[in-house]
């Protein structure tokens, strides 16, 4: 399997898995439904797309899940679970949690772009990192509608990074 649609079907999994379970309420059911299928027929998009590419070489024959990689996601697990630990304190929200992880994977995204050397992802990391600061702002005055900004917004933007991606191998 190509190393770029492996990221892409990775991205598409959790965007679809964003969507799914942050389409409730306040969001009217008929819209969170059709919300759900859309993820859905876009994470089936990305694996038609990937797997019609074959398997052209990406990143300049660059491996993508080297020693970088690796690094930054040990991070990024350092941070969720301290970022969980210090909303717990706080007694935060449950709604925090996902204002936290979009935050959290979108600077996943922002530090996989200048390891990787490519923009494309870069455009990701910096919309899911506003979407889960918005939403951590959000926290105070409409915390029902954190799920739907960091979570579904969220979801919708790595489907379209993973759609765009495959689109361009």
């Amino acid at each position: 399997m190509r190393q770029q649609f492996l990221g892409a079907l990775i991205g598409a999994a959790f965007g679809t898995v964003f969507v799914l379970v942050n389409s409730g309420s306040p969001v009217p059911a008929a819209l969170g439904w059709v919300l759900r299928a859309l993820a859905v027929l876009a994470l089936a998009a990305v694996v038609v797309l990937g797997v019609r590419a074959g398997g052209r070489p990406t990143l300049d024959g660059r491996p993508m899940f080297g020693p970088s990689y690796r690094v930054i996601v040990i991070g990024e697990v350092v941070l969720l679970i301290a970022g969980f630990f210090v909303l717990s304190l706080l007694d935060a929200p449950v709604q925090a949690n996902v204002a936290w992880i979009a935050t959290i994977v979108g600077l996943h995204f922002v530090a996989l772009a200048s390891a990787w050397k490519t923009r494309s992802i870069l455009v990701v990391g910096v919309l899911l990192t506003v979407l889960g600061i918005v939403g951590l702002a959000l926290l105070g005055s409409a915390a029902a509608w954190v799920p739907f900004v960091s979570g579904v917004l969220s979801g919708v933007t790595l489907l379209g990074g993973s759609l765009y991606g495959v689109r361009r191998a």
